[in-house]
């Protein structure tokens, strides 16, 4: 059996979808194991575009199981409403092809009000949440007080369960100014969605192992990135889950060996929100990448900010992630370029680093080294071989590869499932 787990090595919004989404043709089980409906991915499927938050990519293959981890915190709200749109695009997503972890923590509307309200409050000084929640479930999941898929079965214990855990958020509610959550209320949102999530809930745990046992190939997808990760991450700008493949494991239940790490990273740098980004461009290069790149959230439509490639980042990601090889994506979007750059080091109070500091001064003070390549004419959009590639598309990938300490795998030029290079199959491992 060989196993795949696919995590961005940026700061997220790496292409994911697409490469989860290709790789699931080989897969038989597909794994979302943490993060919320904050995450989206973008499938093009010939003329079809499904965006997904909460659903696995490969969703939308026939004959794949896919699966929510408990790592997941989960809105069943907009599970539905992902599960009726997708459906109505001519997906099919059934309790067979589609298991929720019964033991995975809820995100209930106090979550969304409480991460807004924090987020307003901070002024000049906001993290650059979505605002669903995200943070505040996982706060509660932390200081067991969360609803859980489960609890949605049990009427009794769901209304003890939501009575101690407003006796934690109305405090908040009260020292942030807005209305008290009345519990009864609550409760009868939950009980009204619970029917139409229940037939989902599951041991996902079970369903992995017997998985592994039968030999079945498992494919296990993350949400955001390596500099996103809440203790690798650009702290406090981070998500608030681990999002390095070693949470794969614990995210899911899953025991076996975990098999390839694939790191996903675009052949340049986009962030969404607040934080450091020392390859940031503010010029017409980096709104160019933006315009080509089309870099707008899947799920809230902000626009990316863009730079050049971070070679040290992805390097500490390489490291921190335990990734064994990268897919390479967006790499038409450089197309045309006359010059590209990629970051070799940081310069901080005169003093070079190879590393990303932790310390957020530092880090808010990093100035790039930056090696210099030339660009191509030639076009690599929709390339399928290495004899597609310009010659010098060639070397600069090369080069990536000495950078990051990591072997290309996959080269992805076009959103297009088919426009995909593969080097070296994550499955053959």
């Amino acid at each position: 059996m060989a196993n795949v787990v696919v995590v961005g090595a940026q700061w997220g919004d790496e292409g994911k979808g697409k490469i989860v989404d290709w790789l699931s043709e080989r897969a038989d089980v597909v794994v979302r194991f943490q993060g919320g409906h904050n995450a989206g991915h973008t499938l093009v499927v010939g003329a079809q575009t499904y965006k997904l938050s909460l659903l696995p990519s490969g969703v939308v293959r026939p004959g794949k199981l896919s699966i929510i981890g408990n790592g997941v915190v989960v809105d069943p709200w907009a599970l539905v409403e992902e599960i009726e749109r997708l459906t109505a695009q001519g997906v099919e997503i059934t309790p067979d092809t589609l298991k929720v972890a019964e033991n995975a923590a809820l995100i209930l509307p106090l979550h969304g009000a409480v991460d807004r309200a924090r987020e307003a409050r901070r002024g000049d000084d906001k993290i650059g949440t979505t605002g669903r929640g995200i943070g505040p479930a996982y706060e509660d999941k932390v200081g067991r007080r969360a609803i859980r898929v489960c609890d949605l079965a049990d009427p009794d214990l769901l209304a003890k369960r939501v009575a101690s855990l407003l006796v934690h958020h109305n405090a908040l509610f009260r020292g942030l100014d807005l209305p008290e959550v009345a519990a009864e209320d609550l409760v009868s949102q939950l009980r009204e969605i619970a029917p139409k999530i229940l037939p989902y809930a599951d041991r996902v745990w079970h369903r992995l192992d017997e998985a592994r046992r039968q030999g079945h190939r498992v494919l296990f997808e993350g949400a955001q990135g390596a500099m996103l990760d809440v203790d690798h991450g650009t702290y406090p700008f981070v998500t608030s889950s681990n999002t390095v493949a070693g949470q794969a494991a614990a995210g899911s239940g899953f025991a076996g060996g975990l098999g390839m790490v694939l790191g996903i990273t675009k052949a340049y740098t986009t962030r969404v929100g607040s934080g450091p980004f020392p390859t940031e461009l503010s010029d017409e290069v980096g709104r160019s990448l933006g315009e080509r790149g089309r870099e707008f959230g899947t799920v809230t439509g902000r626009a990316r900010r863009c730079g050049w490639f971070d070679a040290v980042m992805v390097r500490q990601a390489v490291k921190t992630g335990g990734i064994d090889g990268i897919a390479l994506t967006k790499l038409d979007v450089l197309d045309g370029l006359q010059e590209l750059k990629v970051c070799v080091g940081y310069r901080i109070g005169g003093r070079h680093y190879d590393y990303l500091p932790a310390l957020p001064s530092l880090q808010a003070a990093a100035e790039p080294v930056y090696e210099r390549f030339e660009g191509w004419s030639g076009s690599t959009q929709g390339a399928r071989s290495w004899a597609d590639l310009p010659a010098t598309t060639v070397k600069y990938v090369r080069r990536i590869e000495e950078l990051i300490g990591a072997p290309v795998a996959l080269l992805s030029t076009s959103p297009q499932r088919a426009d995909t290079i593969l080097v070296r199959d994550p499955f053959a491992d």
